[in-house]
């Protein structure tokens, strides 16, 4: 992958990008793309407007490959939930293989989703039929090269860093924690803490990034 450049591009470049590269691609060939950013960068809602440009794309969220809360409780991460090693990413490294490996062959590939009120994976939630050939993943940790995370990186086509200024982004982090159920204290605390934290690690990967796109 090619350094990202400086200046962001905004949407309409990265869906024409996207289009020319899956004009290059075999027909029957998966295209992945990799949209990364910090929490609450606006990822997911970049991903939904970046599907809706370009037909027969699908969005996966790496959020359905959090560890179960039963697991991080008994490893003693639960309090660190988000950060790299409290993600299944064996699972995830091997999805995204499978995408892959039944491109054309008419399979339907079960992805899991993620219910942000009890903050648990929900098995077999996402459904990426076998013509949704172009998958958009959204996830913090795509462009991490440490450790079993930097097998990830190798199996985009393209990656993207979301970007977002700071202080829209924690209030939206906290608005966002708030809705799904904390507290205003709770929500701010854990923003500018374990969320802040992992944001940090993420905001050091995105210099891989092929492109910068700035969300609003």
């Amino acid at each position: 992958m090619s350094a990202a450049p400086i200046a962001p591009v905004a949407l309409a470049e990265i869906a024409e990008i996207v289009e020319r590269m899956r004009g290059a691609h075999p027909a029957s060939a998966r295209l992945i793309v990799g949209l990364a950013g910090a929490p609450g960068a606006g990822k997911s809602t970049v991903a939904a407007a970046l599907a809706a440009r370009l037909p027969g794309a699908v969005v996966l969220p790496m959020d359905g490959f959090h560890l179960p809360q039963a697991e991080l409780v008994r490893l003693g991460r639960r309090e660190r939930m988000g950060a790299p090693d409290t993600f299944d990413i064996d699972a995830f490294v091997a999805l995204l293989k499978h995408l892959r490996s039944v491109a054309g062959s008419g399979t339907t590939v079960l992805a899991p989703g993620f219910d942000r009120r009890v903050e648990e994976p929900v098995p077999g939630a996402i459904k990426l039929l076998p013509e949704r050939r172009t998958v958009i993943v959204e996830g913090n940790y795509l462009l991490l090269r440490k450790g079993r995370w930097q097998r990830v990186a190798p199996l985009l086509d393209l990656s993207v860093g979301v970007v977002l200024d700071e202080a829209t982004r924690h209030d939206r982090l906290i608005a966002r924690h708030i809705a799904f159920g904390k507290t205003p204290d709770a929500a701010r605390a854990w923003a500018l803490g374990p969320d802040e934290r992992n944001a940090a690690a993420i905001a050091a990967t995105l210099e891989h990034a092929d492109h910068f796109l700035a969300a609003r």
